[in-house]
């Protein structure tokens, strides 16, 4: 029989302390939320310190900075972060080539170390293997507590019924969000996981039966229920009694889809490997950092020298995520590739925190047609901006440079042509580019964006390369 001890998850964490540095909602907001700048700078060092302490015993960071000529203790404060590379998931997959289960980014090495209570969640998938990432008991309960606090900020309450969306499985979404629910808010998760898992029909079928008072998904899947219970059931989803649609908006038309549920609609952005970073208060100004969590920086877009810069407030560009609270994975300035700027001024709601203005779209989906950056998210903007579709779309990347979009009509008395014609105008308009339009019926996108099986839709299809072959 092994020696090796078995861990015992409450001897792995001690909680108290734990909410003590993290504060939990309603705490939170009665104290870190609305700290004057420099004790939340004083917090955020501290956390920020520590952090760095913990990523040079992680071999993927010990390599990186060593070979950037970084040694420990040359980062002494949040002003000297510019200094230290920025990663990407490029770098995780060059670690993940040598190990595809427990790559180097993680700082838990199984041969030697005592052993952990661990949670292993991935990455969506699309491209080739799921991306891994590996939570200790501290890294996952401070994910559910920031997780608490943006229920809590969004106007969840004790015995809320919230149906959950979200793919359940590897990806991380789904389940995170139902540990966060369960511990952290007094509400009930309702895990009914995508269209693939629960039908359409049927989600709805529960969320009216069962007097459910939030949605939480993905707002293409959230579009696509409301117009299910409208134009196939002749049910006004306005009248279900849903309180508020928490969601990853991007450049979805948020009073489109609170017009459809009659309800507040918040936002919210994370990712799999630290939860949520920002999100929505009741202002809907802007989404607020977890600033006592995360660093977030705004690098500009490469110039045409290659060089890239801070942005300036208002200005886009990717949003660099640093956490201060991660054990076996710390993510030190990853590059996320969202495109995102910081919102100017203090917010109406009180909070010191900063806050960024929404997600515009992802620099490494961004496509360069004859000399225009096209971000298929800004297509999906203006898309859903005309009520003769159902905002359901995709982008078809043609050999020549060309791109053609195929859009759903809402029902089959729109004229297709006359849709099209105008749909690219507006997109000549307002992109300053010419895309080729494709008007097909209602439900043809869903086997190739996904929309019924997965909360990651694909919006955009790359056949260049398969063309050249």
């Amino acid at each position: 029989m092994s020696a090796r001890v078995p861990p015992r998850y409450h001897e792995a964490i001690d909680l108290d302390a734990l909410c003590q540095e993290f504060p939990p909602a309603p705490e939170f907001f009665d104290t870190v939320w609305t700290l004057p700048e420099e004790a939340l700078r004083a917090r955020r060092e501290a956390a920020f310190l520590k952090q760095m302490e913990r990523a040079w015993q992680v071999p993927f960071y010990r390599r990186r900075w060593s070979a950037a000529g970084l040694q420990p203790g040359d980062i002494r404060s949040l002003d000297d972060l510019k200094l230290i590379p920025t990663f990407s998931v490029h770098d995780m997959r060059e670690s993940l080539e040598r190990d595809p289960f427990w790559p180097d980014y993680f700082g838990v090495n199984p041969a030697t170390d005592e052993a952990l209570p661990l949670v292993f969640q991935t990455s969506g998938g699309t491209t080739g293997l799921p991306r891994p990432m590996m939570f200790a008991p501290r890294d996952r309960e401070v994910m559910n507590i920031v997780t608490g606090r943006r229920l809590f900020m969004q106007g969840v309450r004790p015995f809320d019924r919230l149906q959950v969306t979200l793919s359940l499985g590897l990806p991380n979404g789904g389940l995170l969000v139902r540990e966060g629910i369960q511990k952290y808010t007094g509400a009930v998760p309702i895990m009914t996981g995508s269209g693939a898992q629960t039908p359409t029909r049927r989600q709805i079928e529960l969320m009216r039966a069962w007097g459910v008072t939030h949605l939480i998904g993905f707002p293409a899947y959230l579009r696509h229920m409301a117009l299910v219970a409208r134009d196939e059931l002749g049910l006004d989803p306005r009248g279900f009694g849903i309180k508020g649609l928490i969601t990853h908006l991007g450049v979805e038309d948020r009073g489109t889809l609170e017009e459809l549920w009659g309800a507040d609609v918040y936002d919210t952005y994370g990712m799999n490997e630290f939860g949520s970073v920002a999100v929505d208060c009741a202002e809907k100004s802007g989404m607020h950092v977890f600033e006592d969590c995360f660093a977030v920086e705004v690098l500009g877009l490469p110039d045409e020298h290659g060089t890239r810069r801070l942005a300036a407030e208002g200005e886009d560009g990717s949003a660099i995520v640093t956490t201060f609270f991660k054990h076996v994975a710390p993510m030190i300035r990853f590059d996320t590739n969202d495109i995102t700027s910081f919102a100017p001024g203090r917010c109406a709601c009180g909070s010191t925190h900063r806050r960024i203005t929404g997600i515009r779209g992802r620099a490494d989906g961004m496509v360069k047609l004859r000399g225009v950056n096209v971000f298929p998210e800004a297509i999906g903007a203006l898309v859903a901006a005309d009520p003769r579709g159902n905002g359901e779309f995709l982008c078809v990347l043609e050999r020549g440079e060309r791109m053609v979009v195929r859009v759903e009509m809402s029902d089959g008395s729109v004229a297709a042509d006359v849709f099209a014609a105008d749909l690219a105008g507006r997109f000549k308009e307002a992109l300053s580019v010419r895309l080729e339009v494709e008007v097909v019926p209602k439900g043809t996108l869903a086997p190739l964006t996904g929309l019924d099986t997965t909360s990651k839709i694909r919006r955009l299809i790359d056949r260049r390369a398969v063309q050249e072959a």
